[in-house]
């Protein structure tokens, strides 16, 4: 069996509690195997992203970039690619980057984001998410086209405001992990993050408010926090299950982005 989840620690209070199920949980697995068409169907006719008005008190702003590929997922798997044994699946499927964060890092370390970070000035948010990608895994700015924004939130901890960027490549993509940021690449079948194992949601208290925590547990690794909240928002959107009254305050959960 695949261990699946990861070593980090997890601040979890304890009050947490089970939440809901995905909300793709009643699909079919047919409909949980989605290529980058479909994706870039599903985002076309999806809703525009929620917004979120930046604030004094925000102490960075940030992007991130979902670049998402189509590669075949069979007998060939790549090394590293989050696919659990057993569950192959003939292609092609739409696969994101993701990275493994360093752990020498101060914060955040060994979480997995994407890849991303702060604006600098004169920036648009999508220069900054083009420029992080490059730096953090080498990927040339000049392959993602862009398909959508996701829904604009905050960290709780950090008190970051960031803007979610969706992209598609035109094949999987020969990256680098920067070795004082990343310690691993990741590519990661959207079809596995769809499995009906790996997606779970806790309720925790926070700030003396309830709130819906998400996680993602792929082969090796533990998908949480603003990431998983980000990927279930992206999720949702791909497998026609977004619900708009289900979208939670600007202010995203704790953890890594």
């Amino acid at each position: 069996m695949p261990v699946r989840g990861g070593p980090q620690e997890i601040p979890r209070p304890p009050t947490a509690r089970p939440g809901r199920p995905a909300p793709w949980a009643h699909l079919t697995a047919a409909r949980l195997r989605p290529s980058l068409a479909e994706v870039r169907t599903a985002l076309a006719e999806a809703p525009a992203a929620r917004p979120v008005e930046r604030l004094a008190r925000d102490r960075r702003a940030a992007a991130v970039l979902a670049a998402l590929y189509d590669d075949m997922v069979g007998d060939g798997v790549a090394p590293g690619d989050a696919v659990a044994p057993g569950r192959e699946v003939a292609g092609p499927l739409a696969h994101v980057v993701l990275t493994r964060r360093a752990r020498h890092l101060r914060s955040h370390r060994g979480e997995v984001s994407f890849p991303g970070g702060s604006q600098e000035p004169g920036e648009t948010f999508w220069q900054t998410a083009l420029r992080e990608a490059q730096e953090e895994v080498a990927l040339d700015p000049a392959l993602p086209v862009p398909l959508a924004e996701l829904d604009h939130l905050r960290t709780v901890t950090s008190e970051s405001f960031i803007v979610p960027y969706v992209a598609e490549l035109p094949h999987r993509p020969d990256l680098v992990a920067h070795p004082g940021e990343v310690e691993q690449v990741l590519h990661v079948p959207l079809a596995e993050l769809l499995l009906p194992e790996v997606f779970h949601e806790e309720i925790w208290s926070i700030g003396g408010q309830e709130r819906a925590i998400f996680f993602f547990d792929i082969v090796g690794d533990t998908i949480w926090g603003a990431t998983a909240a980000m990927l279930r928002n992206l999720l949702a959107i791909v497998t026609g299950t977004f619900d708009a009254a289900d979208r939670q305050s600007p202010w995203g959960p704790f953890g890594g982005e």
